[in-house]
């Protein structure tokens, strides 16, 4: 009997349909995180006469790269609870809710109250919503389907057509009706991210629904208590005056490095890992480095920029005043044109394909190159850079991203053990915790009057670290030999 034909797959841009929702509610939360985060050292250093807080520009940065640190730091913390309490699912559905319970409380509470709460809140959230969503993208490839960098690429493009909305929003409300009105925009945003990923959550719980390794009943107690004794300590130290807004960035880098250094060594030291998994993760060290390296220089877009922007910039454009926002949604403009550009090229290159260590090499020296593209600018006074430059600069940020982000989460998935893809994915976000962190540590030494020698130092070390990466890509290579999909 002749069977009848079977119906064509339905596809999302030739990639599993089901990326089409997380690419939606990634969209969402991007939106409300750029959103927020685009106004967010301004609202801490502005006077108060301008809506802001009055705190001075290093605390100001310092508290910015602390926060852009927290929230991957806690995709530990989403990570742990996906593959060992909740699942995946339930963990990215509660975190996207947090989320948007952290914007509210920047939009409704005065003061530092409000950024207490809200940043907390997004932090945690953030983190969770991170570590899942990733890892459920990267469950959607088996290994050998050389559509995993391209999916990824996509993935990455939804995250940057909400990076480009969400400051063009709330920079146009905070400059025109004050910093709160912006925060709730974003709050509105992951609004929307959750009720279109609800229309479409049963595909997703099909794919992360269960817990990987569940944590047996009678460890759960331990937990909770070490979970209050930590709370404690940090609310005991915070009230002595041990943490401190100006060394909060230095504490994350702290922490972030620690988690790091730990992360490493149970997953190395877990008795069940094969040969073939243990030399996978012994080969993602340094794209480790790499990758806390290319943050600390990538995100002071968030830390540094804005105040260049807001004291070097002419941003006189078409008869008004561009907000200084807006200048974070060149970079996403940059990634939404050439991520489908690079990702038909990985996709068309196939096997031929340069390695994810050359990609991330390749990264690194780029983003060094970007830094020193601010040289030429320097010494002038207020109003003296024009905005095309700036545009150009941006550019190089944004090849340099495009070389080595989507490409650290693909890694992140394919050298991931069994017992640990979750948490595989939490470890590529703690680079992005330590060098987001760093960038807020770093950005306490800019000034107008130093701007030849941070730049300069710092993109010339990046160029350093991603040649000596360029060098070993051979071995780092041979022990990713084995992952399917990995370039020869």
């Amino acid at each position: 009997m002749t069977q009848p034909p079977r119906s064509p797959e339905r596809t999302f841009l030739g990639q599993p349909r089901a990326l089409a929702n997380l690419f939606g509610l990634e969209l969402w939360e991007r939106f409300s995180f750029y959103g927020m985060q685009g106004i967010l050292v301004l609202y801490l250093y502005f006077t108060a006469a301008d809506g802001g807080l009055g705190i001075d520009k290093a605390t100001a940065t310092s508290i910015a790269g602390a926060y852009g640190g927290s929230v991957y730091l806690s995709t530990i913390l989403g990570a742990w609870l996906a593959d060992r309490v909740l699942g995946r699912e339930r963990v990215l559905f509660a975190s996207a809710c947090v989320v948007m319970a952290g914007h509210v409380a920047l939009a409704v509470l005065p003061g530092l109250a409000g950024i207490g709460v809200g940043l907390v809140l997004v932090a945690l959230g953030s983190g969770g919503v991170k570590a899942t969503a990733t890892s459920l993208v990267g469950s959607l490839y088996p290994d050998g389907d050389t559509r995993r960098d391209a999916g990824f690429s996509l993935f990455y493009m939804g995250i940057n057509i909400g990076a480009l909305l969400g400051p063009l929003l709330t920079g146009w409300l905070q400059q025109e009706h004050g910093f709160h009105l912006g925060f709730g925009v974003a709050a509105v945003g992951m609004a929307l991210g959750l009720v279109q990923y609800q229309l479409g959550r049963a595909r997703i719980r099909a794919l992360g629904g269960g817990v990987e390794r569940p944590l047996p009943r009678q460890h759960r107690a331990f937990y909770v208590a070490a979970a209050v004794a930590a709370v404690s300590v940090l609310a005991a130290l915070v009230v002595t005056g041990v943490v401190t807004a100006d060394r909060l960035s230095t504490i994350v880098v702290g922490l972030a490095l620690a988690a790091a250094v730990a992360y490493f060594a149970v997953i190395l030291g877990n008795r069940a890992l094969s040969r073939v998994e243990r030399r996978r993760v012994l080969a993602f060290i340094p794209l480790f480095v790499a990758s806390a390296a290319f943050w600390a220089l990538f995100q002071q877009q968030f830390t540094v920029l804005p105040i260049y922007v807001d004291e070097r910039l002419d941003r006189h454009v078409f008869g008004g005043e561009m907000p200084i926002a807006w200048v974070n949604s060149i970079n996403p403009v940059f990634v939404i044109v050439f991520a489908g550009v690079l990702a038909a090229l990985w996709t068309r290159l196939g096997r031929r394909q340069p390695s994810a260590p050359l990609k991330f090499a390749l990264g690194t020296i780029v983003m060094g190159a970007a830094f020193l593209l601010f040289i030429p600018l320097a010494g002038g006074g207020a109003d003296s850079v024009s905005l095309l430059p700036l545009v150009g600069i941006l550019f190089f940020f944004t090849i340099a991203e495009l070389l080595l982000s989507p490409v650290g989460l693909s890694a992140a998935t394919t050298l991931a053990p069994a017992a640990f893809r979750t948490q595989m994915v939490a470890l590529f976000f703690l680079s992005v915790s330590l060098g987001s962190a760093l960038a807020g540590t770093l950005a306490g030494a800019y000034s107008a009057d130093t701007e030849v020698p941070y730049f300069g130092v710092i993109g010339a070390v990046a160029i350093v670290l991603g040649l000596l990466l360029a060098a070993v890509s051979r071995p780092i290579r041979r022990l990713m030999s084995e992952a399917g999909d990995t370039p020869a």
